[in-house]
């Protein structure tokens, strides 16, 4: 059963307003529909203006953060359970442990890190979840145009393409989610390594 979310997203506070707005409307979607949020834990972006609309809507939220950042006060007291590690590879790795799913509003080189790292433990197995990239203002259209000419020089499998997907709104995210059915995709060589 799908019911926390991770989200990965920009903790900058100097975006165009458009951004913040989708990212208030996932929150308030995924709250509304019973899900709960785990995230960075910050009290900033893209990432507070998603997870407090949860919050505000019925859904637990749950932040993680690496010590180091919490020192520097960017915490928020807005979350329902808290948990500090002792850095960004034990954030990964709990936020990994205890969600079911992942999305990706727009944000920069954590987010972009974050995803690629989850996209890559689904290639090979680790996991089945639903990952989802929110294009807003399509944010993620040359990203998403890199992935094709990776896979069409044949430096990723075509089969990437079923790793992930890319959602235009937010309501596009929660259907999604809803309607997800995990890849039964074999992991073994051939899978990963075959020539497109």
């Amino acid at each position: 059963m799908i019911k926390k979310i991770c989200v990965f997203a920009s903790s900058s506070n100097y975006l165009d307003e458009i951004y913040y707005n989708d990212a208030k409307e996932l929150g308030r979607l995924l709250g509304i529909n019973g899900y709960d949020i785990v995230y960075g834990g910050s009290n900033l972006g893209l990432m507070w203006a998603c997870a407090s609309q949860v919050g505000e809507n019925g859904g637990k939220i749950t932040g993680v953060m690496p010590e180091k950042l919490h020192n520097m006060g960017v915490f928020t007291e807005g979350c329902d359970e808290f948990i500090i590690t002792s850095g960004m590879r034990e954030r990964k790795a709990k936020i990994d442990s205890i969600s079911d799913a992942v999305i990706a509003l727009p944000g920069g080189f954590g987010t972009l890190e974050e995803l690629s790292e989850m996209i890559v433990q689904k290639q090979l197995g680790y996991n089945k979840k639903p990952i989802i990239l929110l294009n807003t203002n399509g944010f993620y259209d040359k990203l998403n145009a890199f992935f094709e000419e990776m896979i069409e020089q044949k430096y990723a499998n075509k089969n990437m393409r079923s790793m992930y997907y890319i959602a235009q709104t937010p309501s596009d995210c929660i259907e999604y989610l809803q309607n997800y059915t995990p890849s039964e995709l074999d992991v073994d060589k051939n899978a990963i390594y075959a020539r497109n």
